[in-house]
């Protein structure tokens, strides 16, 4: 139970795969992929970042801002 809760924590954390292998002593991804668990929270951190992305790229530069109202007079 306490790798399985160590993995997952240096998962939220954001330790790379690889140093999360060193710490725990793994020579195998399908060890960390058995032993780290996706959770609710890491899972809305990354919706949010991706959907800001993506409304920050498609937001149209000449209808946002003072600047946009003026080049549409």
């Amino acid at each position: 139970m306490t790798r399985h809760t160590a993995a997952t924590v240096l998962l939220i954390l954001g330790v790379p795969e690889r140093v999360v292998m060193q710490i725990m002593g793994w020579s195998s991804t399908a060890t960390a992929a058995r032993y780290q668990h996706v959770t609710g929270g890491i899972l809305a951190y990354v919706a949010q970042r991706v959907g800001g992305l993506v409304w920050e790229v498609a937001k149209d530069p000449e209808e946002s801002g003072p600047e946009g109202s003026e080049k549409s007079r």
